[in-house]
């Protein structure tokens, strides 16, 4: 299984914090584009009462029309008035709906740069790292119960861990190690999982 977080408890209470920290992130961010998303549709409450008016408007006036048309003689003269005003009724409409459309597009265009870009942002400079020390931990994990693994694993500490840390290390290290002296292994061993938040316990 993979090792999600570490096994000291310094660098587990780090982790816990910035995962809970990376969850809060996201989910404030979230709610606050779907906020703004839904503080800028009410702005389309304007023209949804113009369609709707415009709506109703055309059908009272196309309903007066068929209506003149049928009287006798004149009726087709007399419907024309109506039938040209519900065609302005039926465009006052379109452009309620237009207005709606243009307050829709920029209410998921403000929503989505506002909720998406911080949460995008988060998940390039958290996650990689995130899954990059998941990767590096379970294969120290695993190699600290392999064995040879010590071997590998004080390979990694020479030419991967900090100087600082080298230096706390005896002055004849290195000739230890060439000549593979196993508790120079062990130390080195141990100075690679402990860099990682993992216990030295298990070594072989």
């Amino acid at each position: 299984m993979p090792k999600v977080y570490a096994e000291k408890p310094f660098r587990l209470s780090r982790q816990l914090f910035a995962d809970l920290f990376a969850i809060a992130w996201v989910v404030a961010w979230i709610w606050l584009g779907r906020l703004v998303f839904e503080l800028i549709m009410k702005l389309a409450g304007p023209g949804r009462k113009i369609e709707d008016a415009g709506n109703g408007l055309a059908d009272n006036l196309a309903d007066a029309q068929s209506k003149a048309d049928g009287i006798p003689l004149v009726g087709d003269k007399l419907g024309v008035p109506f039938g040209k005003a519900a065609e302005a009724a039926r465009s006052l409409a379109e452009a309620g709906q237009s207005q709606q459309d243009v307050v829709h597009d920029l209410a998921l265009i403000l929503g989505w740069a506002i909720g998406g870009i911080p949460v995008l942002l988060m998940l390039v400079l958290w996650l990689p790292l995130r899954i990059r020390w998941v990767r590096a931990a379970s294969a120290a994990s695993r190699l600290r119960r392999r064995r040879g693994g010590v071997e590998l694993l004080a390979l990694r500490a020479l030419t991967s861990a900090p100087l600082r840390r080298l230096a706390t290390l005896p002055d004849d290290t290195a000739e230890r190690w060439r000549s593979g002296d196993q508790g120079i292994m062990d130390s080195l061993a141990a100075l690679e999982l402990r860099r990682l938040g993992l216990r030295t316990r298990g070594l072989r």
